[in-house]
Formats: structure tokens, sequence, C-alpha cells
């Protein structure tokens, strides 16, 4: 049985990674599905590869509000609703110090990062259908401190905190809330922060990361999808205001 049957989902950074497989799987469970992302090449590419009917794609800088409620209308206007909203896009900024670390950079990773995933809960849950489900991507940095991400790791504990504010505030529309905290996951990411940290060595770096990971390895996309997809579906519809770890074990490490 697809277990989205019906249901009409947003995934924001649709043309990344996660987001990419989130939609496949959420396509193949039956939703009908926008994408959002910033880069139209990267969509038309994404969409074109998925090539699925009940898929169609939104271009939008979500760090600005009128690109939210563009996205909104376009899927209103479309699907006639919005069952799940699956708050991904994010960027990593780059591998410095604090001291160190460019101004400019910070701001530009809170713009996306943190005024991004407010806006769109912003825009997003109030023309949500009663019931509905609000995935936000944060990550393990959201959860625990690493050296040289200070944006990356202020923005992803500050969106836990934004999660437990919408949980609280929509509960009584049975609309859930819930992050996702990966750990190191196998995509471009975590291509350009190797390359960051050790432009010289960047296989040391994802050896490095590997080493404190139990299981050994990277998550793959389709396994953070598989948690974005339990949480969209009715199987979790008692689940809000909850950190959901998918990380092979590093966080116990």
């Amino acid at each position: 049985m697809e277990r989205l049957n019906g249901k009409v989902a947003i995934i924001t950074g649709g043309a990344g990674g996660i987001g990419k497989a989130t939609a496949k799987l959420f396509l193949e469970q039956g939703a009908k599905v926008v994408i959002v992302d910033i880069n139209k090449e990267v969509l038309e590419k994404t969409s074109s590869e998925l090539d699925h009917e009940n898929l169609s794609y939104c271009v939008a800088d979500i760090s600005k509000a009128e690109d939210n409620e563009n996205y909104v209308e376009h899927t209103l206007e479309v699907h006639g609703k919005i069952d799940i909203f699956f708050a991904n896009a994010g960027i990593e900024g780059v591998s410095r110090p604090i001291a160190e670390y460019p101004e400019e950079t910070f701001d530009k990773v809170i713009a996306v990062n943190l005024k991004g995933v407010w806006l769109g809960c912003k825009h997003v849950i109030p023309k949500m259908k009663k019931g509905g489900s609000v995935i936000i991507t944060s990550s393990v940095a959201g959860l625990k401190g690493f050296a040289g991400l200070g944006a990356y790791v202020a923005t992803k504990h500050a969106i836990v905190g934004i999660m437990r504010v919408a949980a609280l505030e929509n509960a009584e529309r049975k609309i859930r809330v819930n992050t996702i905290h990966p750990g190191p996951v196998n995509n471009d990411m975590m291509r350009r922060i190797e390359k960051d940290v050790s432009p010289e060595n960047p296989k040391e770096v994802l050896k490095g990361f590997e080493s404190v990971v139990p299981f050994g390895r990277y998550a793959e996309s389709n396994e953070l999808a598989e948690m974005a997809l339990f949480l969209a579906s009715d199987e979790s519809k008692y689940i809000t205001g909850c950190t959901h770890v998918v990380d092979g074990g590093m966080l116990t490490a």
C-alpha cells in the first residue's frame, strides 16, 4: 500500500542529495511533490531525472519571504492543499574557527539555514491541512558542537528550537513538527566540507569522519529519505516535537 497516497508534499532543497532521494521515495509512495531550490537548471535536471507526472518544481531563495509565499501559492494552485512540508534546504558555510570566520558567510548561513526554516514555517504551516507533518533537516551538529563549523552548528541548534515552538503552536490542529539529525551523508555537501578542511587531502578527512561513526561509513541520502517518509506518513501521527537521529551511532561514540 502506498504510504502517502493522496498527500501533497513540499520539499525545499529538493534538487540536492537528500531532497532528491526524498522526492523520489515520496512519489513512489503516492504523493504529489513540489521540489523547491534556488537553481533553476539543477531543478530542471532533477525533474527530468525523476520524470514523474506528479512532480513539479518552483525556483526560490528560501531566505526571502516573497519566494516562500510563491512556492506556497504554486503548490495550492496546482494541488489545492499541503499535507507535508520537508524544510530540508541548507548550506554548510566554510570550515574556520570563530575568530577567523568571515562575517558575510556567517550572515548567509544564518539567512538560509535559520531564517529560511523560520520563513517556511511562517508561510507554509498556516496553509497546511489539519493533521499534516512538518519535517526539518537539522544535523548531528544540531545536538553537539564541531570545531570550525560555528555558523552551521549555531543554525542547526536553533532550528531545533523553532521545531519545538512550532510543535506546541500547531498541536491543536494536530500538525506534528519534528527534526531529522543526519550524521555525515555521502553527498555533495560533505565533498565540499572535506575539501574545505583539507584541500590537499580530502580523502583523509572522509576517513576521519568515518572513524567516529560506529557503523564505519557515511549515510546514503535514501536512508534519510526513509526517515522522512516515516515522519510524513500516518504511522507517525502521534509523534511531534522530537529529534530523530540518523547517524550510524555517531552521537553515542
